[in-house]
C-alpha cells in the first residue's frame, strides 16, 4: 500500500488536537503536524453537567478550521474522539450533531478504558524501551485533565488498571471555589490526592515491588521536561530525585512566574501544580526509582490503533492477552473458581470455533465470550442466591481496559442471563442505537449478540456442573444438524448430560443446531 496521510482529532477536556500522520509499511508510523487549541470543556461539564453554547460555538469553529487543515494535507481517513469533558455532558448528543451538522466532521464518544488503551497502545508502538521496561514492576500514570489512570504490570502482563477522579482540570475546579492563598490550595490538592492515593495503595499495592513509573498525560509532562532540560538535549527518563526538585522549584513559583518559565497561559498555569503533586505522590508511594516520559499523546494512540487496523502496523505485544489478564485479576478478586474457569473457557471456545459458520460473530466477540466466562460467577462474592444480578452490578460498575462502555454492557447481560430465563425484551441496553468504527447497530442486533454468547456460556457451563473437569480433552463436530460433543471420560457425568440436556433447547432455538453429549464407553 502506497503512504497514507492520516488525521487524529482529540476532543479533550481542555484542549483540542489535530493530529497528521504518514502510514507506511516501509516507514511505519511518521508524525507530520500538530495543531492544539486550548478550550475548557471540562470547566463547563465539572462545574454544571452541560458545555455552553459559548463553548459549543468556539469548538465548532476549531474543528471547521481542522477541517480545512485536513483537505490542504489531502487526508484520506481520520478519526476523532471525545473523551470525559464530552462524554460526561449531558447535552453530549446535542453537541455531538451540532459538530457533525456544521464541520462534517463525525465525533466518537469513547470510554475512559477505551482511551486509556489508545493511550497504552501509543505506548507499545515504542516497543524496545516498552518492552525492557514492563519485564519488572512497572505502573502506566496517565493523568489527564478530567481524570487519573492507574495501571500496574508484573512480567510485562497487565495485572490491574483503575480509573481515579484526579483530573488536574478537575482539581483545579474543585479549590477553586474554596477561598485561599495559593500555599492554602496546594496544601488542599495534596490532602484531595493523598486521599484517593491511600486506598489505591491499601488496595492494589500491597504486595507489589514496583520499580519503573511510565508517566503520559497533557499537562505536567512536557513542562517538566522543559524545566529540567535547560539548554541541554530534553530527557525522557528521570528519578525520584528529579520529579522532587521539580516539585521544590514550583512551589517556589507564583502563577506569573510560572507563566514565564514554562511559556504558558494563566489557566495552563494552574494546572501545573496539581499535576506536579500527582506525579510526586505516586512516587513515592510505590518507591518507583525511574520515570520514563515516553512524550505520547491520545492523537498518537488513535493512529497506532487505526495502522494496527489496516495491517500497516503490527505490536508484537499481546494487547489481547492484556484484556484477558485484567478479566482474571478481576474474576481472582471476586474469588471466582480458577480452575473451573479455565475448563470452560476451553469447552466456549470449541464451541465458537465449531460452530463459525453458524453464528456469524467475530474474533472481537470471541474475546467477549472469553471474558463472560472468567466473570460469570464473580456475583457470588456478594450474594449466592442472586449471583447473576450482583455479577451484572460489578461487570457494568467496572472498567475493563480495552473494552467500551457497550461490549462491557454485552458481557454483563450475558453472565446475568447465564442461569435466568432469557427475555428478548427485558435485555438491559442503554441505548436504541450504538454506533462503533463497524457502523450502526440497533439495540435488537446486540440483543441477538447477547443471545448467541449466552447460549454458548451455557452449554459450556453444563459441561463443567461438577467443577470436576470431567470432559477435559472433548471433542466437537457438526454432523447431522447437530452439536455432537463426543467425551471418552471412563467415569459418570450423569451430573453433566442433565445439566447438558436442560440448555440444549436454548441452543437449539438461537442456532438451529441441536447439541448432543455423547461418552465413548471403553471396552
Amino acid at each position: 500500500m502506497a503512504i497514507q496521510t492520516f488525521a487524529a482529532i482529540d476532543v479533550g477536556s481542555f484542549e483540542v488536537e489535530l493530529g497528521i500522520y504518514e502510514i507506511s509499511n516501509k516507514y511505519g508510523i511518521r508524525s507530520i503536524d500538530h495543531v492544539r487549541h486550548v478550550i475548557a470543556l471540562g470547566k463547563d461539564t465539572y462545574s454544571h453537567g452541560k458545555i455552553s453554547y459559548e463553548l459549543v460555538e468556539e469548538l465548532c469553529q476549531v474543528l471547521k478550521g481542522f477541517s480545512g487543515i485536513m483537505k490542504s494535507y489531502k487526508v484520506t481517513s481520520y478519526k476523532a474522539y471525545a473523551t470525559s469533558a464530552l462524554r460526561d455532558a449531558k447535552n453530549n448528543q446535542i453537541i455531538l450533531d451540532q459538530i457533525l451538522v456544521r464541520t462534517g466532521i463525525d465525533v466518537k464518544l469513547i470510554s475512559n478504558s477505551e482511551q486509556r488503551f489508545l493511550s497504552y497502545k501509543a505506548i507499545a508502538s515504542k516497543e524496545q524501551e516498552f518492552n525492557t521496561i514492563i519485564q519488572k514492576g512497572t505502573a502506566i500514570v496517565d493523568v489527564g485533565f478530567g481524570s487519573m489512570q492507574l495501571s500496574l504490570f508484573d512480567k510485562d502482563s497487565l495485572v490491574s488498571t483503575q480509573n481515579l477522579p484526579l483530573g488536574a482540570l478537575r482539581i483545579q475546579e474543585l479549590i477553586s471555589r474554596i477561598p485561599a492563598n495559593l500555599e492554602t490550595h496546594r496544601q488542599l490538592i495534596e490532602e484531595i490526592v493523598d486521599n484517593e492515593l491511600f486506598t489505591f495503595r491499601k488496595m492494589y499495592l500491597k504486595d507489589r515491588n514496583i520499580q519503573n513509573l511510565i508517566g503520559i498525560g497533557d499537562n505536567s509532562l512536557y513542562l517538566f521536561k522543559r524545566a529540567l532540560a535547560g539548554d541541554k538535549p530534553v530527557p525522557d527518563k528521570m528519578t525520584a530525585e528529579d520529579v522532587n526538585r521539580f516539585y521544590e522549584v514550583l512551589c517556589q513559583m507564583d502563577l506569573e512566574t510560572v507563566e514565564d518559565t514554562f511559556g504558558v497561559g494563566e489557566e495552563y498555569a494552574e494546572l501545573m501544580f496539581p499535576g506536579a503533586i500527582i506525579y510526586k505522590r505516586i512516587m513515592e508511594i510505590t518507591g518507583a526509582e525511574q520515570f520514563w516520559l515516553p512524550g505520547i499523546r491520545l492523537c498518537d494512540g488513535i493512529v497506532a490503533e487505526y495502522a494496527e487496523q489496516i495491517r500497516q502496523v503490527k505490536f508484537k505485544h499481546d494487547f489481547e492477552n492484556d484484556i484477558l489478564a485484567a478479566s482474571r485479576n478481576m474474576a481472582k478478586r471476586y474469588k471466582c473458581h480458577n480452575a473451573h474457569n479455565q475448563a470452560l473457557e476451553q469447552y466456549a471456545m470449541d464451541i465458537f470455533d465449531t460452530m463459525r459458520r453458524y453464528h456469524g460473530m467475530t474474533a472481537r466477540d470471541k474475546l467477549l465470550l472469553r471474558i463472560a466466562v472468567q466473570l460469570h460467577a464473580c456475583g457470588k462474592f456478594i450474594s449466592m442466591k442472586n449471583s447473576n444480578e450482583c455479577a451484572y452490578n460489578i461487570i457494568m460498575s467496572t472498567e475493563i481496559i480495552g473494552l467500551s462502555h457497550l461490549e462491557r454492557e454485552i458481557i454483563a447481560n450475558v453472565v446475568r442471563y447465564n442461569i435466568r430465563d432469557f427475555d428478548y425484551n427485558q435485555v438491559s441496553l442503554e441505548a436504541d442505537i450504538y454506533k462503533d468504527a463497524a457502523g450502526q447497530f440497533s439495540a435488537n442486533d446486540i440483543t441477538i449478540k447477547i443471545a448467541k454468547l449466552t447460549a454458548i456460556l451455557r452449554l459450556a457451563n453444563s459441561m463443567d456442573r461438577s467443577h470436576q473437569e470431567k470432559l477435559a480433552g472433548c471433542k466437537a463436530v457438526i454432523r447431522d444438524g447437530q452439536l455432537v460433543i463426543t467425551t471418552d471420560y471412563p467415569g459418570d457425568i450423569a451430573l453433566e448430560q442433565m445439566s447438558f440436556n436442560q440448555k440444549a433447547d436454548f441452543f437449539e432455538e438461537i442456532f438451529g443446531i441441536r447439541p448432543v453429549l455423547k461418552q465413548k464407553r471403553r471396552i
